[in-house]
């Protein structure tokens, strides 16, 4: 039987996050900080086993690089406790192979967040507790302001209400 979990927190300066640290990490890449000329490197991180950026309709091809749409993130937002992403982390069902999680992933993601406008930066990963069982979840990182192909515009706070998440959770354990 399928297990079902779906968590949503905000990434935020003031809890001393960091977008390009978290989808660094999310991804399993290596990602630079211009703004701070940092680099953060999580390539020896084990069991990612897919990582995709989604775009919604009108949003620039640029935003595909990762390091590009994070680096933009940190840019735009100019205050000290800026809001900086939403992740929304969910448990795949251990019954799928790899590639069918990955797929039930990428459509949850494109019907509820990339149909409302955000770019989704989805990372599946297929880890193994420490019992041996697999541990399948995805890390999805949202962006928070509107896009089109001239750049961030104004936050959504729509996005922030407690009734859309409460959709996301419904419409996560229907599919799970």
């Amino acid at each position: 039987m399928a297990l079902y979990h779906l968590h949503a927190k905000i990434l935020s300066r003031s809890h001393g996050r960091n977008a390009l640290a978290s989808a660094a990490y999310r991804s399993a890449s290596r990602l630079h900080d211009s703004l701070r000329t940092r680099r953060h490197d999580f390539t020896k991180k084990t069991g990612v086993i897919h990582s995709q950026i989604l775009l919604p309709t009108g949003a620039s091809e640029v935003f595909l690089d990762r390091g590009t749409l994070w680096n933009e993130v940190e840019r735009v937002e100019k205050r000290k406790d800026a809001q900086l992403a939403r992740e929304v982390e969910f448990a795949l069902p251990c019954e799928l192979k790899p590639v069918q999680a990955i797929g039930l992933a990428r459509d949850f993601v494109r019907q509820q967040f990339v149909s409302r406008g955000m770019i989704a930066d989805l990372n599946v990963h297929w880890d193994i507790a420490r019992n041996g069982q697999k541990k399948p979840h995805a890390h999805v990182m949202l962006t928070m302001r509107h896009i089109d192909y001239t750049g961030f515009g104004q936050k959504n706070r729509a996005w922030n209400a407690k009734s859309l998440l409460l959709l996301w959770r419904k419409a996560w354990a229907d599919l799970a």
